[in-house]
């Protein structure tokens, strides 16, 4: 059996590149997947401290995550869409209003 330390390792470091991804780089894309890196990072920990425990709430907190990523990728991906209309541009620093 794997030891949970191995899986706490494992969500630090998707957690630690999802940040970096966050706060280094400026395509819009890659920042929604560095912010999907560190909710599937916090989704790790849960299920494995939830396998430790043999508890269940934090399988369920991890398929609550889940449903609210699928939301927010679809609501950010119609956003990207109308953005890309308006400012032809997906950089961060370009991006400085939305007007509707």
């Amino acid at each position: 059996m794997v030891p949970l330390s191995w899986y706490i390792i494992l969500g630090v470091i998707l957690f630690v590149v999802g940040a970096a991804g966050v706060l280094v780089r400026r395509n819009v894309l890659v920042v929604l997947m560095s912010l999907e890196l560190l909710l599937n990072s916090v989704n790790i920990n849960f299920i494995a401290f939830a396998h430790f425990h043999d508890d269940f709430r934090g399988r369920i907190f991890a398929i609550f995550i889940i449903a609210i990523t699928a939301a927010e990728v679809a609501i950010a991906l119609g956003i990207l869409v109308a953005l890309v209309r308006n400012k032809a541009t997906l950089k961060v620093d370009e991006i400085t209003i939305m007007r509707g």
